[in-house]
């Protein structure tokens, strides 16, 4: 009678022990957390960490300057060409020599940002009422015409020779002021001339431009 009772109390225990085993092992009762990154069961990306894809902004542990946005100032920009409202112009002092008369036709940058010079300047002479009173300087065209990035305060110079109209026995005419335009502008800089008498026939004596190169001419 005893062994009757205690085999099915047994069998009972097995049955109970063997439903809670299965239960553990498929998952539905607190297995182990899904690996960081692993798909989720919708199909999607897990989340792992702060959003850092943009959708909720750039993660609170970013720090400055890490970011694509420089803390740095502005670099100029050297490719733009100057334009005249951004220059100066001044004619520097003769230095003669061998019957000629050598001056610096000078463009400095007056702005606050670099600019590029190319070419010869235009020049022409004019009285007091603004009348042209000689013909247009020639240009060296053999020379090499190269870029010239002047930074702010920076100056360009074009070299103007010609011979002394004394020696050329040329009629002359004394400019009240030079109009320097730059290179590829229409609008000139007046600047007062006090280098004497040039020549007004464009025969002898005609004024000679060189390109500009870096510099002031000293």
């Amino acid at each position: 009678m005893t062994l009757r009772l205690l085999v099915p109390g047994l069998l009972l225990g097995c049955a109970v022990l063997s439903g809670c085993t299965s239960r553990s092992d498929d998952g539905a009762g607190g297995g182990s957390p899904p690996v960081a990154g692993s798909a989720s069961p919708t199909g999607g990306p897990t989340a792992t960490g702060p959003a850092g894809d943009g959708a909720s902004g750039p993660s609170p542990t970013t720090s400055p300057g890490t970011g694509t946005a420089s803390s740095e100032p502005a670099r100029p920009a050297t490719g733009r060409r100057c334009h005249t409202s951004e220059l100066r112009a001044s004619v520097g002092a003769d230095h003669p020599g061998a019957g000629q008369s050598n001056f610096a036709l000078v463009l400095t940058n007056a702005s606050d940002h670099a600019c590029t010079v190319r070419g010869f300047p235009g020049v022409a002479f004019v009285n007091g009422r603004g009348e042209a009173v000689t013909p247009d300087p020639e240009r060296a065209t053999g020379e090499a015409r190269r870029t010239v990035t002047l930074a702010p305060g920076a100056s360009a110079w074009s070299a103007m020779t010609y011979t002394n109209p004394a020696l050329t026995g040329v009629t002359t005419v004394t400019p009240a002021v030079l109009r320097l335009t730059p290179p590829d502008e229409t609008a000139w800089i007046p600047v007062r001339w006090t280098g004497g008498e040039v020549s007004d026939t464009g025969k002898a004596s005609v004024p000679r431009l060189s390109p500009l190169r870096a510099g002031d001419g000293t």
